[in-house]
């Protein structure tokens, strides 16, 4: 067989059966390909940045790496941007780079450039197939590489996907669960008997209920404080689940919440920082004179601290999330209202996809007491997330809600995501918070003390304007076949989210609120 068929064909026998792909020429073999092994699905999106943003929130929500089929460098690069936020939540993706054929290189065609360069960028294992033979153990270290928690890029020249071969037969790849590391589970259970304050920070692996009900069960018998990092890549949370309060965004409200302790326990989650530096202000959060333990990394974390429970906490079960939703609110709709219809009506076991980014404020303490359900958040930070993640975690779980919420700013880069949410007729309903401009840079303009910042110039705000032309994300939705509408009181939020979460296939609303900033 050629190289694109043994390479799908592969992928498929490792339990990798979604590709999400925008290819070109060097990638039409593994495109043809599609046809012969029927066990792959291939989703076309109409950029890259939006599949690599959907198997990105395919792989969490799923547990198992999604393939991502790239045309060359260019390609590559449309990419990077999701493929970092990947990178930063350690979900498995085996993304497939089509590159010249071996012998074209040399000529410098236009699109020709520096893929593994590129890849190693964001990759945690990066790999160039230069013979037909090896397509196949290649794709098997590929997505052994990801299971690890790793984005793992192939680069294979078009040349190697025609030619027929025999392709070598790969070792069975296995994956060893990380273990437990009993010396640093008796160094934390040191910290949190010595009587002195101490905060526990959980991230990875440990942000879903089991790893939350342990990180609850050892706070609430020693006294210390749980803390979720800012991020996660899945957090669990809603009535019946172990309520974990996040590590704030902005450097102040982290190191209040961090204020006086004298050890720090990371389980699953890196040490804290400040998002960006500000003048005169320290980049490490961690409380002068505080001790930092690293009890596990990003995954393992949830065995490790079940087992540091039992240790310090044994037979005690965690409290629980009440059922708690607040009232539909009424009149003009605000960014706090908002949040608070959608804490009103969110369905059980519904999916968050949650990139509402400063207009958003109000949604985590609306939802904390509405039925279980899972949020994704933007894990690095590199916007344009929110709608092609979407894509994947409704592909991951077609029998959950999707709620995606956006802001107006960032859906503008990936906002062909809603494309491919209509053809695949994908459960998702998008929230756009339309507020007419970028607050998060309007705040930030004044917190790095940029020189005139408490009375901006027009040029200034006008980079940081959204109007002239305003945009209209109802006709933007319906050109690609997703049915809108524009709300603008609480009552038709109330009602057009009902219709929504009622009816099969997606739906955009545009939420017209006030900016948080005055300017």
């Amino acid at each position: 067989m050629n190289g694109a068929r043994s390479l799908l064909t592969t992928l498929v026998d490792q339990g990798v059966d979604v590709c999400f792909a925008n290819p070109g020429t060097s990638e039409m073999h593994f495109v043809a390909a599609l046809d012969t092994v029927p066990g792959m699905r291939g989703v076309l999106t109409l950029f890259e940045g939006v599949a690599t943003g959907a198997a990105d929130g395919y792989a969490r929500m799923s547990g198992k790496p999604a393939a991502v089929l790239l045309h060359l460098g260019p390609g590559l690069g449309n990419g990077l941007a999701n493929l970092h936020n990947a990178r930063r939540a350690h979900v498995p993706m085996v993304v497939v780079v089509g590159d010249h054929a071996t012998y074209h290189k040399k000529y410098d065609a236009p699109l020709e450039s520096d893929i593994d360069a590129l890849a190693h960028t964001v990759s945690g294992w990066v790999r160039r197939t230069l013979d037909v033979g090896d397509i196949a153990v290649d794709a098997v270290d590929a997505v052994a590489a990801s299971r690890a928690g790793v984005v793992s890029t192939m680069i294979v020249p078009a040349d190697v996907s025609w030619n027929d071969g025999e392709p070598t037969e790969p070792l069975p790849a296995g994956h060893p669960a990380p273990g437990i590391d009993d010396d640093a589970v008796r160094e934390a259970a040191d910290a949190l008997n010595s009587g002195v304050p101490t905060v526990l920070l959980v991230g990875g692996d440990a942000t879903l209920a089991p790893g939350l009900s342990a990180a609850v069960r050892i706070a609430e018998r020693t006294g210390a404080k749980v803390l979720c990092e800012t991020f996660p890549a899945r957090l669990q949370r809603g009535a019946g689940v172990p309520a974990v309060e996040r590590l704030a965004y902005f450097a102040e409200g982290a190191e209040a919440q961090l204020v006086g302790a004298e050890h720090l326990i990371l389980a699953g989650a890196a040490s804290p920082v400040s998002f960006f530096a500000y003048p005169g202000r320290p980049s490490d959060l961690v409380p002068q004179g505080c001790e930092v333990h690293v009890l596990a990394g990003h995954s393992g974390a949830a065995a490790a601290l079940e087992q540091l429970a039992d240790d310090v906490a044994p037979g005690t079960t965690a409290s629980v999330a009440p059922l708690m939703r607040p009232d539909l609110p009424t009149g003009e709709l605000t960014a706090f209202s908002a949040a608070a219809v959608i804490g009103a009506l969110l369905p059980e076991g519904a999916v968050v996809v949650d990139e509402s980014n400063t207009a958003g404020v109000g949604v985590a303490a609306a939802t904390a007491g509405a039925p279980g359900h899972d949020v994704l958040t933007l894990t690095g930070g590199a916007i344009g997330y929110g709608m092609p993640a979407a894509i994947g975690a409704a592909m991951a779980a077609p029998d959950r809600p999707v709620l995606s919420l956006q802001a107006d700013g960032s859906a503008m880069y990936t906002v062909s995501a809603l494309w491919t949410q209509a053809r695949e007729n994908l459960d998702v309903t998008t929230v756009i918070f339309g507020n007419g401009a970028y607050d998060i840079l309007r705040i930030e303009l004044q917190r790095v003390g940029a020189e005139n910042a408490a009375t901006p110039g027009p040029s200034a705000l006008r980079l940081l304007d959204l109007g002239s032309p305003t945009l209209d994300f109802v006709k933007i939705a319906e050109g690609m076949g997703v049915p809108a509408r524009r709300v603008s009181t609480a009552e038709d939020l109330a009602a057009a989210l009902t219709e929504a979460f009622a009816a099969p296939g997606p739906h955009l609303i545009e939420a017209v609120v006030p900016s948080l900033v005055n300017t």
